[in-house]
């Protein structure tokens, strides 16, 4: 979590060109809020902008200033707070999105030079990626990159648990084992559901 301050705001007089009249901007006290850059906040930003936040593409400013909003724990802050947002709490947000936010490091073997997946990432692929690890959901308040890490580890070490099998069990031998657990539980348990 980062915490921000945008300062005071004293009221002014401004001129709306489209209008053509003046009017006046309201009073906002000094506002700490607090961000979260989080699965929960990625999820929200594709619900409303309908597109893969996680792509490596540039967002726009409004789409920036709005995954903001998304990162706030805050309820009820005013627009007025996020549209006087000062650039050096803009650079900390920047560098606290790219923080890998973890000391894991994960080095490419010298026989992997499969070209890099063109799989569009999207908060619903995390979250598949989250239930197939069987990784609690209350991670999805980590930071997005931590999460990821995790992932990733959890990736590796299913291939050399199987022996370097591709991406591990097969969804068949998956549910099959799960099948069997299942009916081991029932039968342990003595349970028909």
């Amino acid at each position: 979590m980062i915490i921000i301050t945008v300062p005071e705001q004293k009221s002014k007089e401004m001129w709306d060109p489209a209008r053509e009249e003046f009017f006046e901007t309201r009073y906002i006290p000094e506002t700490k809020i607090s961000l979260e850059h989080s699965l929960i906040s990625i999820s929200k930003w594709e619900s409303k902008w309908k597109k893969a936040f996680l792509k490596k593409e540039e967002k726009t400013a409004e789409e920036m200033l709005d995954y903001i909003r998304c990162m706030t724990i805050e309820k009820n802050v005013p627009d007025e707070v996020y549209m006087n947002i000062p650039q050096s709490e803009m650079k900390r947000i920047v560098d606290y999105l790219e923080d890998p936010m973890t000391a894991t490091h994960i080095n490419k073997r010298p026989n992997d030079n499969k070209p890099p997946s063109r799989e569009v990432i999207t908060s619903e692929l995390v979250y598949y990626w989250m239930i197939a690890n069987e990784i609690p959901f209350e991670c999805e308040k980590w930071h997005i990159n931590r999460l990821l890490s995790l992932i990733q580890v959890c990736s590796v070490k299913n291939q050399a648990a199987y022996g370097g099998k591709k991406g591990g069990k097969s969804t068949r031998d998956l549910m099959k084992h799960n099948t069997a657990l299942n009916a081991s539980r029932r039968a342990k348990l003595g349970s028909k559901g």
